[in-house]
């Protein structure tokens, strides 16, 4: 390896904590908009709303000691301001700007510009006001501005070694999050059964898809119809989609290999090994089988080997062992 392991490592949690705040800001703004659609809301009922977002994402146990009650402004300050919550927006941004000033000269000026903007607003008064008066636009703003960024890549980091450390931790962390939010809907099921195939359960579905960006790709292939097994097979083995857990891995298995420097087909390291194995069941899987082993079984193993993937993959080609230097948040941040 050419490439400095520090350099690999930043370009990687970039990629990951960028995409980690974009896509926590349209799971919290896509139940936010849900709420609207609910009736005869109690507190009971908005607990079984919100509760699941923690569960899903692991962080019950965190959640729980510092607020205890699950409603709709202490879920969405502990998943958008709480710093304590190393999954939370500020945390995931002002982890992304970090990364970005150590391999600033990987990055062009208009990508530093960016991430030092949306720094600087996330921690602004202006940004609480704007989340208390129209959390919607503010949860569009870190979008948009996420976007930006992700385009900005695309268009200005040369595709060498860095770049594809930068691909890597991107789509790890779209295929963790895409996991995440069809795995919501499951705990969500977890009170009841009453409202399954009724218009409460097709907007719940609806709503993971609008998560996940993919309500109008989803309509297009499948038409006006939503059912669970369109939408699990849509969200998780869609070869065309490009937030759907296949498509994420197939790419990420295509830049660990050329990381490795090997050709398709083969691998070099553990991390290559592990992801051409997951690519290749999940290939060849189809959504009975997941029905079959139950969705949330399925998902929970098909998380546990993606975090595996991350691990091997920190191992091989991001790991320095100074023990003073080591990003204490790493182990828990690899297993997410």
């Amino acid at each position: 390896m050419i490439l400095l392991s520090r350099v690999a490592d930043c370009m990687y949690w970039f990629g990951r904590y960028i995409e980690r705040a974009e896509n926590t800001a349209r799971m919290v703004d896509v139940n936010l908009q849900l709420l609207l659609d609910l009736e005869r809301l109690d507190d009971h009922r908005i607990t079984a709303h919100w509760d699941p977002l923690i569960r899903s994402a692991g962080d019950s146990e965190l959640f729980d000691r510092l607020y205890g009650q699950a409603d709709s402004e202490n879920v969405t300050d502990f998943l958008t301001f709480n710093t304590d919550n190393p999954g939370s927006i500020l945390s995931s941004i002002v982890n992304a700007r970090e990364n970005a000033r150590v391999v600033r000269d990987k990055l062009s000026t208009e990508i530093w510009e960016e991430i030092n903007r949306l720094y600087h607003y996330v921690r602004s008064l202006d940004a609480k006001r704007v989340w208390a008066s129209d959390p919607y636009d503010f949860y569009r703003e870190i979008k948009q501005s996420s976007h930006l960024l992700h385009g900005l890549a695309d268009a200005t980091v040369v595709r060498d070694e860095a770049w594809e450390f930068l691909q890597a931790g991107r789509l790890l962390e779209r295929a963790i999050q895409t996991n995440v939010l069809v795995d919501i809907k499951y705990h969500i099921l977890l009170p009841s059964t009453r409202d399954v195939g009724g218009a409460i359960d097709a907007l719940q579905w609806m709503a993971i898809l609008r998560s996940c960006s993919g309500f109008e790709a989803y309509h297009h292939i499948h038409g006006a119809d939503v059912q669970p097994w369109h939408v699990a097979d849509f969200l998780i083995l869609s070869e065309d989609f490009p937030r759907s857990i296949l498509f994420c891995l197939r790419e990420l298995d295509g830049a660990i290999r050329t990381i490795s420097g090997v050709s398709e087909g083969r691998f070099s390291n553990r991390a290559g090994k592990l992801a051409g194995r997951l690519l290749y069941e999940l290939k060849y899987s189809t959504v009975d089988d997941i029905f079959e082993a139950g969705l949330h079984e399925y998902l929970t193993d098909l998380r546990s080997r993606t975090g595996e993937i991350a691990r091997a993959l920190y191992e091989a080609f991001m790991f320095f062992p100074v023990v003073d230097d080591v990003n204490p948040e790493v182990e828990s941040q690899i297993q997410r």
